[in-house]
C-alpha cells in the first residue's frame, strides 16, 4: 500500500478534508499492522478563529506550519491526544483533524490499547457497542492506534504511519456540518463524515 504523495497534501485544505474520507490510516508497531478507514474529519484553516494557528506560530503548534503531509499531535483537556494531518505549503498553518476511523486490521491490539489486557475481551466476545467505541472519536482513535506526543511531527511519507488510497465514497454519502466542541468559527460547516457509518462520533 503506497502512501499518498506529498502533492496530495499541498492542495486546498477543505478539498483534502473531504477526500480523506474512505482513505486508510496505517500504523506499524513492530510486527503489528493497524489499519482504519477514515470516516470523519474536521478542517482548520489559517484564517479560522477555531484553529490553533490563528494567532501565529508557537512552540505548541509549530508542526502545524510544516509542509503538508506531517502529523500534528496535540494534548487536550489534560488527558487526551488528538491527531491532525498538516495541509498546504510550509508556513501556512492548516490541518485536518481525524475525528474517527472504522477499524479494519489489528483490532486485537487496538482493544489492548483502549481497554487494557483484559483476557475476557477477546475479538469474539467484544460486543458491537465496544467495537464501535474503539475508534469513534478523536481521542479514542489516538489511544487505539497508540498515537501520543512522540508521534508529533512524523512525516506520513517517511515513517511508520501513512495514509493510502482506500474505499471510494460516493459524493451523496459525504455529509458536512458544524465542527464539534469549539466556541469560535461555529458557523463554518467544515466537519465532513460518511453518512450512515456507525463509527462516526455522536
Amino acid at each position: 500500500m503506497k502512501p499518498l504523495s506529498r502533492s496530495y497534501y499541498l492542495r486546498p485544505t477543505l478539498q483534502i478534508a473531504q477526500e480523506l474520507l474512505g482513505k486508510y490510516f496505517i500504523r506499524r508497531i513492530g510486527k503489528n499492522l493497524l489499519i482504519g478507514k477514515i470516516v470523519e474529519v474536521e478542517a482548520y484553516r489559517s484564517n479560522d478563529p477555531a484553529s490553533h494557528s490563528f494567532r501565529g506560530k508557537t512552540n505548541r503548534n509549530s508542526v502545524m506550519f510544516c509542509e503538508g503531509g506531517h502529523l500534528y499531535v496535540y494534548f487536550t483537556y489534560g488527558m487526551h491526544f488528538c491527531v491532525n494531518i498538516v495541509t498546504g505549503k510550509e508556513g501556512i498553518g492548516e490541518a485536518v483533524l481525524i475525528r474517527a476511523v472504522e477499524p479494519l486490521v489489528g483490532i486485537e491490539m487496538m482493544k489492548t490499547n483502549r481497554y487494557g489486557s483484559n483476557k475476557s475481551l477477546n475479538l469474539h466476545s467484544l460486543n458491537r457497542k465496544s467495537l464501535i467505541n474503539l475508534t469513534n472519536g478523536p481521542a479514542k482513535f489516538c489511544q487505539a492506534f497508540g498515537i501520543a506526543r512522540q508521534e508529533n511531527g512524523l512525516d506520513l511519507l517517511e515513517s511508520e504511519i501513512s495514509i493510502t488510497d482506500g474505499d471510494h465514497i460516493p459524493p451523496k454519502l459525504i455529509k458536512r456540518s458544524s465542527r464539534i466542541g469549539i466556541q469560535q468559527g461555529v458557523e463554518k460547516k467544515w466537519r465532513f463524515f460518511i453518512k450512515g457509518n456507525p463509527w462516526v462520533s455522536k
